[in-house]
């Protein structure tokens, strides 16, 4: 039986996180993702292929070699889910600001 792969648990990873910054710029083969980093190709290729399962990443084959690129969809996926905690911050930040406020008029 096949596991399905998380995106957060892709993410998780830094080197994973790294190839995510690198390929977001611009489509990169494996070959050149692995000259960023001090592991083998086949290490990177692992990566690229937990990105691949999780749709993070898309392949696209061009002459010879495979391109790799970021599916900006998925990562839309993984900021909606940020976001309701994003509202909580700034809510807890706005709160914090208004007490502060308080204490410094109370001072003067």
């Amino acid at each position: 039986m096949e596991t399905r792969r998380d995106i957060f648990q892709a993410i998780a990873d830094p080197t994973r996180r790294a190839i995510i910054g690198l390929i977001a710029i611009q489509s990169m083969t494996p070959n050149a993702l692995a000259e960023h980093f001090n592991t083998s190709r086949q290490a990177v290729s692992k990566h690229i292929k937990i990105l691949t399962e999780c749709d993070l990443v898309k392949q696209e084959q061009q002459g010879r070699e495979i391109y790799y690129s970021l599916e900006i969809e998925k990562m839309k996926e993984i900021d909606k889910w940020l976001e309701q905690y994003r509202k909580i911050w700034e809510t807890r930040f706005n709160q914090l600001d208004n007490v502060l406020s308080t204490i410094k008029k109370q001072k003067k």
